[in-house]
Parts: structure tokens; C-alpha cells; sequence
């Protein structure tokens, strides 16, 4: 890419950042309260980095990855990734979630058994939850065992993974219901801008 740096942009979701390196995206960062909070969290992610102009191919991406929350069915799988600083392990559970398609779920337990130990499920949420590529790597698109939501780290916890699936069309099975369906009203109102 080019030379270090981070900028904020807006979503549909509200103000999130990217920053990236010589190599792709060394993170991203969903919408903290304000765009303080979202400057802050992304600054102790990557620090070292100062907020600059982003260069072309951080403009692509944080298109797409607008256009993704913003419902359009973005694959944001090669969008180049700097995974130089991250454990063999976390790394292989990020690149089988960056093969999840939008609209599309697994569960920790089918990521781990991907990664070739079942009994890994824990480990796999751990490394989840630790995702500095919210987005790029979808762990928004995992589910708990039997469909259930499991945690999210993102600010808003579990509405925003509710939020980031719904905006994506997830679907419980082939023929279900929608994820959302069953929700109360206030649950399933559109993001906010």
C-alpha cells in the first residue's frame, strides 16, 4: 500500500477507521460513541500511525466496506490484509471467517472443526474478539452454536452484529425465517446514519 497512517470515514453505521501499512489494512474499526472515541480506540490498535489522506487502495477499500454496511453485497475478501504481527492460530481463524459470504453464517464450532480441532470453538471466539479487521474479516457473521447471536466486540455489542447482519439479508438456513423476524420493533430499526 504505502506509507502508515489511519483516517476515519463514514458508514451507514456511523464514523469508522482504517488504518493501514506498506503491506494492506493493519485494522478497522467499527463506530465507537463519537468519532473521538473512534480515533482513540483505533489509535491504541495501531500506534505509531498519524491520520493522513488515504491512499487509493485504502480509498477502494473503505468504499466497498461502506457499500457493504450500507447493504450492498460487498465481498471484501481481497482486500489486502497486514497479518505479519498476528499468531498462527487467530490467523487461520480470520482467513476461514474472510471466506464467510455476506448473508452467510458459521458458527465457532464449524470454524474450528474447519481449522482441524472441534474442540477449539472457545479459542475461536476468543480470537474473534480480538479481531483488529472488524468488516474485512466478517466475525460479525458467527454464530454461536444452534444460531445463537455469542458475543460481539464492536461498540453496541450484540445490536450491532444484529444490525450488520440484518443490513446483509442473513437468513437462518436455506428456506427460513430471517434472523430479525421474530424481533421487537426496536431491535430491528435500520442503522443509524
Amino acid at each position: 500500500m504505502t506509507t502508515p497512517g489511519y483516517c476515519l470515514f463514514d458508514t451507514a453505521i456511523g464514523a469508522c477507521a482504517v488504518a493501514w501499512g506498506e503491506r494492506g489494512l493493519k485494522g478497522v474499526q467499527l463506530p465507537e460513541a463519537d468519532a473521538a472515541k473512534t480515533r482513540a480506540r483505533m489509535t491504541r490498535r495501531v500506534p505509531d500511525i498519524v491520520e493522513a489522506a488515504p491512499p487509493a487502495a485504502v480509498r477502494d477499500a473503505i468504499a466497498a466496506i461502506a457499500a457493504l454496511v450500507g447493504g450492498e453485497g460487498r465481498d471484501l475478501s481481497a482486500i489486502p490484509l497486514d497479518m505479519d504481527d498476528i499468531a498462527a492460530f487467530p490467523r487461520g481463524v480470520y482467513e476461514v471467517a474472510r471466506t464467510i459470504r455476506p448473508g452467510q453464517t458459521l458458527t465457532y464450532g464449524e470454524i474450528a472443526t474447519r481449522l482441524g480441532d472441534p474442540l477449539q470453538a472457545r479459542a475461536v471466539g476468543e480470537a474473534l474478539g480480538r479481531n483488529p479487521f472488524a468488516i474485512v474479516v466478517p466475525c460479525h457473521r458467527v454464530l454461536a452454536a444452534g444460531g445463537r447471536l455469542g458475543g460481539f466486540s464492536a461498540n453496541g455489542g450484540v445490536v450491532t452484529k444484529l444490525r450488520l447482519l440484518e443490513i446483509e439479508g442473513a437468513r437462518i438456513g436455506d428456506d427460513g425465517p430471517g434472523l430479525f423476524d421474530d424481533l421487537p420493533m426496536a431491535v430491528r430499526a435500520p442503522p443509524r446514519r
